[in-house]
């Protein structure tokens, strides 16, 4: 099986690489950057769905049915009003001023030290984010393959981390907008035949375990008790604002949608990436629904560490592997996918912001093309190398669902570009005291660390949730308010 599974990986990595190489033909600067702003926008919004899922959907939002049943939905509800307000309010911005880095802007409304803050929250937010979603992907694959044949953990992570490395380092974003679609494809295939097999084992339709797992608690989609971190109002506001940041001020994110020829295309790529989206966690969460059923059926004993605690995270590929080959061998194909999608776009968005916010490559006159590239690879290279990093480091704290982690990490390091963006489109006759921006942005996450931590003691037994993004943005907003002066001439408005 091992040998099987080394094989598939072995495929598909061609198959991408083969992509890779035919969109980075004749590349350029612009095309790594931008994609020459040519990308159509069907395939961006299908692929977006792959980039946006990830390894953590793969895995988490099916293993998180077992404890947090079908509540996830409430977040992905929340995420259609995020992607309206990314649509209709950001993206006329970006486009308009025609940015590559969307923390330009902050430099045109504040200064340049609020745009190396929010560039450099970017930067962290998205190297840890994105780092544990390869993680996930590096770990399920060193557990069902690599440590048969005796292969420590790290040789796994530098595969992965250099094959990224390569298919990403000529055609940039251009190259991520095509891989994106053949990952969002196998993702979701291997969601549906998991799925099917399943039915089949069972003898039962989809309708028939749904309505018996219904009965059981395992699919109730509203929390109405209040103080519960998972209660439903609370996810479809966190699930908005998490789309607002983790989308429409994430660099990785936004710079798919601006490879788009024109606004009036990214915005019916953004409208129909928010539908696609419902449909696939839809079939994520039944999918976590049919492999519970499974369990509870069959008896099959659901993985446990060493507190006797069910890992969610394992439920997926321990089932996955123990029904038969094929299965199996899908099983890899979407988790593979899964690590491609997360990792390719983040490095590439992490080369640009650091180019365009930190070295101002588009504003030195003084650097030719082959400079810009050359810096470029370099950067590339580096931002590599902390992914590999992290992924290392991180593998003995893992033991929860990883999905809580990323969007707790998520609720400190977004929160402060939440306020800056909020202040700056809302705000339009104020500006803060650019010099004290960055302390602004770095206090915040800590008051809201404090309040998160003693919630139940300050709030009469509330528990913050992942609404902890909304409480951040609104202290950064506050601040910046707080230290913001009337605009003479409104000689800092940006449309």
């Amino acid at each position: 099986m091992a040998t099987t599974i080394l094989t598939v990986f072995i495929v598909y990595t061609i198959l991408i690489l083969l992509i890779a190489h035919i969109t980075s033909k004749k590349s350029t600067n612009d095309t790594f950057f931008t994609g020459n702003r040519k990308s159509p926008w069907f395939i961006v919004a299908y692929g977006m769905i792959g980039a946006s899922l990830s390894g953590v959907t793969f895995m988490s939002v099916p293993g998180g049915v077992y404890t947090g049943h079908f509540t996830y939905l409430g977040i992905v509800f929340g995420y259609v009003i995020g992607y309206a307000v990314i649509a209709w309010i950001l993206l006329p911005l970006y486009y308009k001023l025609k940015l590559t880095s969307i923390y330009s802007y902050l430099e045109m409304r504040f200064g340049q030290n609020s745009e190396k803050t929010g560039a450099a929250f970017f930067i962290i937010s998205r190297l840890i984010g994105s780092a544990l979603r390869m993680y996930l992907v590096v770990f399920v694959l060193y557990e069902f393959v690599f440590k048969t044949f005796g292969i420590p953990f790290f040789v796994p992570a530098i595969i992965f981390v250099a094959l990224i490395l390569i298919y990403t380092f000529k055609g940039g974003i251009k190259t991520v907008v095509w891989t994106d679609t053949l990952q969002t494809t196998f993702l979701i295939l291997a969601a549906v035949f998991t799925v099917v097999f399943l039915l089949k084992k069972l003898d039962m339709s989809i309708f028939e375990v749904l309505s018996l797992s219904a009965e059981k608690g395992i699919t109730k989609v509203f929390e109405t008790d209040w103080t519960n971190n998972k209660f439903f109002v609370k996810q479809i506001l966190s699930g908005a604002f998490i789309t607002i940041t983790m989308t429409g001020l994430d660099q990785d994110m936004m710079q798919k949608n601006l490879t788009c020829k024109t606004l009036r295309d990214a915005q019916k790529n953004v409208m129909t990436s928010s539908i696609l989206f419902i449909i696939v966690n839809i079939i994520f969460l039944s999918l976590g629904a049919s492999l519970i059923f499974y369990a509870q059926q069959t008896g099959f004993q659901l993985p446990v560490n060493e507190n006797n605690v069910v890992i969610n995270d394992m439920i997926f590929p321990s089932i996955a592997f123990s029904l038969s080959s094929i299965t199996s061998v899908f099983f890899v194909i979407g988790i593979i996918a899964a690590g491609y999608s997360s990792a390719d776009g983040t490095l590439t968005a992490l080369t640009t912001t650091f180019c365009f916010d930190f070295l101002h490559i588009d504003k030195n006159t003084k650097l030719s093309e082959n400079e810009i590239v050359k810096r470029r690879k370099i950067i590339h290279v580096c931002f590599a190398l902390l992914y590999l990093l992290i992924i290392i480091l991180f593998k003995p704290f893992h033991n929860d669902s990883l999905i809580d982690k990323l969007f707790d990490i998520a609720g400190y390091t977004y929160g402060p570009l939440l306020g800056l963006y909020s202040f700056g489109l809302f705000v339009k006759n104020r500006t803060p005291n650019d010099k004290f921006v960055p302390y602004i942005a770095v206090l915040s996450p800590v008051i809201s660390y404090l309040l998160n931590l003693y919630s139940e003691e300050l709030f009469f037994g509330y528990k913050f949730g992942f609404e902890i993004l909304i409480v951040n943005g609104l202290i950064t907003f506050m601040a910046l308010l707080a230290i913001s002066k009337k605009i003479v001439n409104n000689q800092n408005e940006i449309p």
